[in-house]
């Protein structure tokens, strides 16, 4: 993808797990890349270990739009990814106040922001598949399925996709320098996540202690991927706006195919292949949080309009998610040089295999 090289792309929360991956696939693509992060978002994390020093980064909040607003201006972006965002669906159980604001304004102050620049943009929001009113049904959401959201993260990233939609009817309209593209993905798997209460990372810090992983909802179903998949929906939908004012203000899900849906247990009975003296036992305790047992997303809108369809197989998923954290906790090779190799692989494998977005320039 030709496109990033030399550009100069922004994006916000680049010290996150999906955002620490993006900047090293960026520079492997010749982008000058700019970060915008209010700190790290775990200990140890993807960013830290990855030694992320090429990215000219500023760490505030992105609640403040005066900063934000002063630091775009600054940096005249050409493309932005916003993925700055409280990412949590327990946190937000806990403070709600703090995850409308960072996910619902923050999402605001961005698009503010990108009203008085005067040079071509393209901007990819990062939203969530979690913002559908889940009734747990068989087949998969389309993106033009009702937008809701039970727990507070959801409803926060049914906010921000509010937001977004006034600004594109208010303010950037069809032949605006604007070009916005919607994206929605979730449960992404992958080397380098240590967020809390989330079922990989869970389970390799458990493991690496020699010790058992508690479980607390081993049947509920989600539409796992690498971390990889979407962040290749997310730079082709860019490429393609870049050129192909049609989709502006599209939304697009990113997800497995819609036979690729397997449990949290079906996900550790794979990661035990690749890792040994594994101990996992189910939490047998009533949920203090509503947690959705079935999620699936329609992913063909993605194939149909812009050529994206995911790479990899559950197996494969998993084996590249957990042979990164045997490389780290086994220091067989520095973690930048292991990612990198990860992103080439997956580039490679998605050309061999004949995808679309792996085999333009």
């Amino acid at each position: 993808m030709r496109v990033f090289k030399d550009k100069v792309v922004l994006i916000t929360g680049h010290t996150g797990f999906k955002g620490s991956w993006l900047s090293l696939w960026l520079n492997l693509l010749g982008a000058k890349v700019y970060g915008l992060s209010y700190n790290t978002v775990s200990s140890p994390s993807n960013y830290e270990v990855s030694d992320i020093d090429f990215v000219d980064e500023k760490f505030f909040d992105i609640n403040d739009s005066k900063k934000v607003h002063s630091y775009i201006q600054h940096i005249q972006p050409d493309f932005i990814f916003h993925m700055a965002a409280q990412a949590l669906v327990i946190k937000s159980y806990k403070d709600p106040l703090q995850t409308f604001h960072t996910n619902a304004i923050g999402t605001a102050n961005v698009l503010d922001a990108l009203r008085d620049l005067q040079k071509d943009v393209v901007a990819i929001m990062i939203t969530s598949d979690k913002v559908y009113d889940n009734v747990e049904w068989i087949w998969g959401y389309k993106e033009t399925d009702l937008i809701g959201g039970k727990d507070p993260y959801s409803a926060s990233k049914g906010m921000a996709e509010l937001v977004i939609k006034s600004y594109l009817s208010s303010y950037f309209a069809r032949d605006s320098n604007i070009k916005i593209g919607i994206t929605r993905a979730g449960n992404v798997i992958g080397g380098g996540d240590w967020a809390k209460d989330r079922v990989v990372p869970d389970c390799v810090r458990s493991w690496s202690r020699g010790k058992t992983v508690e479980i607390r909802n081993p049947y509920s179903t989600r539409p796992w991927q690498h971390v990889l998949e979407p962040l290749s929906g997310y730079l082709n939908l860019a490429r393609v706006l870049y050129s192909n004012s049609k989709l502006h203000g599209e939304a697009f899900n990113f997800g497995p195919l819609s036979n690729h849906h397997y449990s949290v247990k079906d996900l550790i009975i794979e990661m035990q292949k690749y890792w040994t003296n594994v101990r996992w036992e189910i939490l047998n305790k009533d949920a203090v949080f509503h947690e959705a047992g079935l999620l699936k997303l329609n992913c063909d809108k993605a194939l149909s309009r812009i050529k994206w369809k995911p790479t990899l197989e559950f197996a494969e998923c998993v084996e590249m998610t957990i042979s990164w954290y045997v490389n780290y906790y086994e220091k067989r090779m520095p973690v930048k040089e292991f990612s990198k190799n990860q992103i080439n692989s997956f580039v490679k494998l998605a050309s061999d295999r004949s995808i679309d977005w792996a085999n333009h320039e």
